[in-house]
């Protein structure tokens, strides 16, 4: 499959005329990343985004101690950098590929010349940044007014919405990945994990969680009920 092909299937560049894809064909690099390599780090010039092609990619912050917050989990088809090349701004946050990954690699300075003709592209990416703020604004309400427990309510809420309401959920990251997107450590995690099984919520296994009581989840969630 060519370039312009993948980015078709791409949601940021959906519904594009064929010439458009074409011209970000021309200016997409494609790179190969390992597994826990290095993608930019907090403070690096924002030059230009990625999309992922394969694998997944974390974002996350480190506090001065060295505790590991992650902030996004990204798979294919999402982009990620992005707000940087509109800003004109350092990376707010470094980004680490979880497993062997491929990135589509777009130039700052060529994109904006492209989205500048291209108000199609604009829309999306707009679309794309709203969705982004939204998510954040969750997290940021999750580990500032609620306690861990009502944390993994709220996410495997969200996981199930993802997911048009399934109770099955199957977890693509490890614990102790969730437990650094919740704030708090693989322990603890483990502990309400146990918790919400003993208590007839959930079900969980090493790679799977299944909701037993959703009406429940959503008051730990709501902060109504406490565990």
């Amino acid at each position: 499959m060519g370039i312009a092909e993948g980015l078709a299937r791409i949601p940021l560049f959906k519904e594009l005329p064929d010439v458009q894809l074409a011209d970000l064909a021309s200016i997409a690099v494609e790179r190969p990343y390992a597994r826990n390599a290095t993608i930019f780090s907090e403070g690096e010039p924002g030059a230009g985004f990625y999309v992922v092609l394969t694998g997944r990619v974390k974002i996350f912050k480190l506090s001065p101690d060295g505790k590991e917050q992650i902030l996004h989990i990204f798979g294919p088809g999402e982009p990620f950098g992005e707000v940087p090349v509109f800003e004109g701004r350092a990376f707010p946050a470094h980004a680490e590929a979880l497993e062997k990954s491929t990135m589509l690699y777009f130039p700052r300075n060529a994109f904006v010349s492209l989205i500048k003709g291209n108000p199609s592209l604009a829309l999306n990416m707009l679309a794309v940044l709203s969705r982004r703020l939204r998510t954040f604004t969750v997290l940021v309400d999750n580990l500032a007014l609620k306690e861990v427990p009502g944390r993994l309510a709220a996410h495997l809420l969200y996981l199930s919405q993802l997911k048009q309401g399934t109770d099955d959920l199957e977890l693509d990251i490890s614990k102790g990945q969730l437990a650094s997107m919740l704030g708090t450590i693989p322990e603890t995690l483990s502990r309400i994990l146990a918790r919400l099984t003993r208590q007839g919520y959930i079900e969980s296994g090493s790679r799977y969680i299944r909701i037993l009581d959703r009406a429940a989840l959503e008051k730990l969630a709501e902060g109504v009920r406490r565990l």
